[in-house]
Parts: structure tokens; C-alpha cells; sequence
């Protein structure tokens, strides 16, 4: 296994939890749209919606002593944990999504409070109806000790700067809430389904339109206090930005450094995962929005060996003079610490 600098505690800030015990609204219309957890004796699972299996799952991903033995063996002192995106619910009646979230959120925070200080947590937000997920925001950053929510790359048919949202990323900011946005299945913005188009490009580019929505939408300029971080290396957007950015200048009828500089501002204040697979990309990522703000993501208990493949990617970074091994040291942990605002 690689080994990891260790100037800071090596934190995991992407990674997903489906409790037991998770089931449809009391009250549901058609339970078979929402996801549940069915295991078997020798520690596998499946993700089921109706009877459509979604995946064929691990223990790890349901059993907190399985998952901090795998930590153990990886070398990660402390871990994230999240929703799994499928169970976010966006196009969901906002009520049903309200208990169904609420449900999961109770659950999420009972296995963090399980963990002996190891898992911190991200909790989820019926997002269909701003009142309700400013509400239960504020239930799971409140009562629930958890550090944010994890949010999809798109609500629905809403983007992210959408107005109906603003009254949640005002919560966030006032909250100090940590948001985490990551792409949510079924909603791939490429003319090919399937893979590995949806999981190689589809993800990526809804990573980047989120993260367009943020810089360009006007969230980031009306909620400059917001801690939004993007998943996979924030996707495409490293690469789409400067692209988009003469866009914008374009649409404005030309250059104005002013505006370059706010953009260039807003940038600079989001966060990335390092899960983009090749450390010679987050050259780019780090020069995009400061090293400062990359954090280490793995998607356990998703991918092959994600723990490892995680830290070696970091630690090649180093290796190939990418980041410096102070840069990769606080990447490893220090500043997912930074950005749950711990």
C-alpha cells in the first residue's frame, strides 16, 4: 500500500453509507421509487428500487466496525461519510422526500456517533422544497451534530442557480453548513447512456454545469460565505472554465478586468475531491482553485480498491513534483478538516 504523508491526519472527505433500516414513506404513493437496502449472510447487498437491483454492494457500505477496519488497513484516520446519491430523492413528492431524507439522516447520524470520532457526517435535504430543506438543514447541522448536507448536480429539472434554491445556500452560508455536491444518477447530460459514457464523461459534465450554475449563476456572488466542495475533481470544469469565462466576456461585449477578478475569486473558493484517476490532473485542479482546497476522496465503499487508489493517487502527485509534500500532506486531511469547518 502506498504510505501516505502523514504531517496531518488522513481524512477521506468522499465516501457513502446506506443504513439498514431505511425504507419507503409511511404514507408513500409508490414505495417502489424509493431505495432500500437488502443484505445477505455472507456481507453482501443490493441496492434495490422496486425490483430493479441498482447494485450489488459490500458491507462496508452498511457496517461502521467493517468500514473502520478497511480504513485501518488503508491508513485513514477519519472519514465522511454521505448519502448515496440515488437516494437523494429530487424528483420526489417534497414531503415524501421530507421523511424518507429526514429517515436517513437519523440513521446516518446514529452510525457517525457509532464510530468512536472516526466518521463525521453529510446529511441530504428534500431540495423540491426549499422550506423543507431549510428546515431540515438546520435539524441535522443542529440537533444532529452532522457538518452539512451532499447536494446533486442538479435538483430535478432545477440547475443550481436556480432562484427557488437560493433560500437553502442562504441557510447554508448562515449555518456554516458544508455542502458537497455530487452527480446524481439518471441525470447524464450526454447524448449516450450506458458506460462507460455515463460514469467517464456524463458525471463529469454535470459536475462542471453545476459548477458553472455556482460561478456564473450569481450563488457564489450573493453567498460569498458559502464552503461548496465538487466531486471528481469538480468534473469538467477545471478544463471547461476558461472557455466559459470568454463566454461571459463575450456575452458582457468584452474583456473587464473587474470581472475577471471576481470570477476568478469565486473560483478560488470552491473545493475539490482528488478522485479524477490520474495525479498529472490535479495540476490543473490545484492551479484552478488553490491546493488549499483540494481534500482526498475515494468513493469507498464504491470502485476496486478505493482507499488505496486514493492515497496512491496523492502520493504520485508528489512523486511526479505535481504537489509539494506539504501541498499533499494537508490535501490528505487538514483541509477536509478546513472545510467542514472543524
Amino acid at each position: 500500500m502506498p504510505h501516505a504523508p502523514r504531517d496531518h491526519p488522513v481524512v477521506d472527505v468522499h465516501a457513502h453509507f446506506f443504513p439498514l433500516g431505511l425504507s419507503a414513506p409511511a404514507q408513500a404513493a409508490d414505495e417502489t421509487r424509493w431505495p432500500r437496502l437488502v443484505t445477505a449472510d455472507e456481507g453482501t447487498g443490493r441496492i434495490m428500487r422496486g425490483t430493479e437491483v441498482f447494485r450489488q454492494v459490500k458491507a462496508a457500505l452498511w457496517d461502521v466496525p467493517t468500514r473502520l477496519a478497511e480504513l485501518d488497513a488503508a491508513g485513514v484516520d477519519r472519514q465522511v461519510i454521505s448519502p448515496v446519491p440515488v437516494t437523494l430523492s429530487n424528483r420526489a413528492d417534497g414531503k415524501e422526500a421530507a421523511e424518507y431524507l429526514a429517515a436517513q439522516n437519523d440513521l446516518l447520524a446514529e452510525a457517525v456517533a457509532a464510530s468512536g470520532g472516526r466518521l463525521l457526517g453529510l446529511g441530504a435535504v428534500p431540495l423540491q422544497d426549499a422550506n423543507l430543506a431549510v428546515a431540515e438543514l438546520r435539524r441535522l447541522t443542529g440537533e444532529l451534530g452532522l457538518s452539512g448536507a451532499e447536494i446533486g448536480s442538479r435538483i430535478g429539472d432545477l440547475e443550481l442557480d436556480d432562484p427557488a434554491l437560493r433560500p437553502f445556500f442562504a441557510a447554508a452560508e448562515e449555518t456554516g453548513a458544508a455542502v458537497f455536491v455530487h452527480p446524481v444518477d439518471g441525470q447524464r447530460t450526454t447524448r449516450r447512456t450506458g458506460q462507460p459514457y455515463e460514469f467517464g464523461v456524463g458525471m463529469l459534465t454535470d459536475t462542471a454545469l453545476a459548477a458553472t450554475a455556482l460561478v456564473f449563476g450569481g450563488v457564489l456572488e450573493d453567498f460569498p460565505g458559502l464552503r461548496v466542495a465538487l466531486a471528481h475533481g469538480c468534473g469538467a470544469f477545471p478544463w471547461t472554465y476558461p472557455r466559459t469565462a470568454s463566454g461571459d466576456a463575450l456575452l458582457r461585449g468584452g474583456p473587464d478586468p473587474l470581472r475577471t477578478e471576481q470570477l476568478e475569486r469565486m473560483v478560488r473558493s470552491l473545493w475539490a475531491d482528488t478522485l479524477v484517476f490520474d495525479p498529472e490532473h490535479l495540476r490543473l485542479v490545484a492551479a484552478r482553485f488553490g491546493a488549499g482546497h483540494l481534500m482526498l476522496g475515494s468513493d469507498h465503499p464504491f470502485l476496486r480498491n478505493p482507499l488505496e487508489d486514493a492515497v496512491g493517487t496523492v502520493t504520485a502527485a508528489v512523486n511526479q513534483q505535481v504537489l509539494t509534500h506539504q501541498e499533499a500532506s494537508r490535501a490528505m486531511g487538514r483541509n477536509a478538516l478546513d472545510f467542514l469547518g472543524l
